[in-house]
């Protein structure tokens, strides 16, 4: 962690004014990091006493300084200031919390690249799955924190605001929300940039000639499904392709849901050159009834599909796709507890990771209409 050790503004920070308690009417590491002039995550790692972090000795001189002059008393960490005895010798702890795990290939990868970014600072990750039941996820977190976690990841499955609950504002260590946020900005939060990756995939096959482009979308409640549309909505406004709503058929992420909109797209008078499916497990089953139908990918027909799965490499052609950033998401979460603590509570922007193009063979230029 990059923490200056400049004596000026060492003296500086030392002279500087406490801030005000919090609106609690206690002192939080929060209010302990803006004294110091630190990040929430230093704070922590200080106070916890955990072992291993790579902090100069004025910057630990300071944080205990800002402390007592603010006087912090911490009985929610009064057990965490010796390392549990499993966990001896670590750098740090952070905890991760997830509404699903075992159904959901994006919250391992989202983990694996916090995992990544963790170990390269020293830290330990701990993970455990909520389901967002609303007895248990709280007793989960409790968990984790009783573990003596220097901070904590929260993600959810799908893209959407959420209401954070009470024991969030209420922990005293820094929290990153994982593909989702608040509508009062009080926490880091990183998205997928939904939009522009439907914009982009559409923009792929308006660039080779297509204008008659379909489109399959995911469940129209969720937000992902929602942004993917818009994107393919504007790449065709830009392309001064007209809107045409019989090229829209509604799906459930499901392959054979893309097999079944994709026979209807097929029995269209006028049917498509090319189709975006909003997911790769949509494309398999667009794959099929194009197949079936006994046309040629790309040849006859072009298709994208999104997300990016190990799948989409395989198939025959292999599928032009968007990554899901959620590797890049679980390293971006790590990389925010450097950041300075935010004045006051804190109002954080939205952060949205782009969902990069991978080209492959399954889309070409539109066939000449002789």
């Amino acid at each position: 962690m990059s923490e200056t050790t400049d004596p000026e503004a060492l003296d500086t920070a030392r002279r500087r004014k406490p801030p005000a308690k919090s609106a609690r009417g206690r002192v939080t590491m929060t209010d302990i990091a803006r004294a110091a002039g630190c990040s929430q995550a230093t704070v922590s790692f200080v106070l916890n006493n955990s072992p291993g972090i790579k902090l100069s000795q004025q910057t630990r001189e300071r944080v205990i300084e800002a402390a007592r002059a603010l006087g912090y008393s911490p009985p929610a960490f009064s057990a965490l200031q010796k390392p549990l005895p499993a966990f001896e010798g670590l750098d740090g702890v952070i905890g991760f919390a997830v509404d699903q795990l075992a159904t959901s290939p994006e919250a391992v990868v989202a983990i694996e690249g916090a995992r990544q970014a963790s170990w390269n600072a020293g830290n330990v990750l701990l993970v455990a799955q909520t389901l967002g039941d609303s007895v248990m996820e709280p007793r989960a977190i409790a968990a984790l924190t009783k573990r003596g976690i220097s901070a904590l990841i929260y993600m959810t499955i799908f893209t959407r605001e959420i209401v954070a609950p009470d024991y969030l504002y209420g922990l005293d260590i820094p929290v990153i929300l994982l593909n989702c946020y608040t509508a009062d900005y009080a926490f880091p939060a990183v998205v997928p940039s939904e939009i522009a990756g439907g914009q982009s995939s559409t923009r792929h096959l308006t660039s080779h000639g297509h204008r008659r482009i379909a489109t399959i979308t995911g469940e129209p409640w969720m937000q992902a499904a929602q942004d993917r549309l818009k994107g393919y909505r504007r790449a065709l406004a830009t392309a001064d392709i007209p809107f045409d709503p019989e090229l829209v058929v509604e799906g459930d992420w499901s392959a054979s849901a893309g097999y079944a909109a994709t026979v209807k797209l097929l029995a269209l008078k006028d049917r498509p050159t090319a189709i975006f499916c909003q997911n790769d497990r949509t494309a398999i089953g667009c794959y099929e009834a194009l197949k079936e139908a006994g046309l040629h990918i790309p040849q006859d027909i072009s298709v994208v599909g999104y997300d990016d799965e190990e799948i989409a490499r395989h198939l025959f052609p292999p599928l032009t796709t968007s990554i899901l950033p959620h590797m890049a998401m679980g390293q971006w979460a790590i990389e925010q507890l450097e950041a300075p603590a935010a004045p006051g509570r804190g109002r954080y922007p939205i952060t949205k990771l782009e969902c990069p193009l991978v080209e492959r063979e399954s889309v070409r230029a539109v066939a000449a209409v002789s």
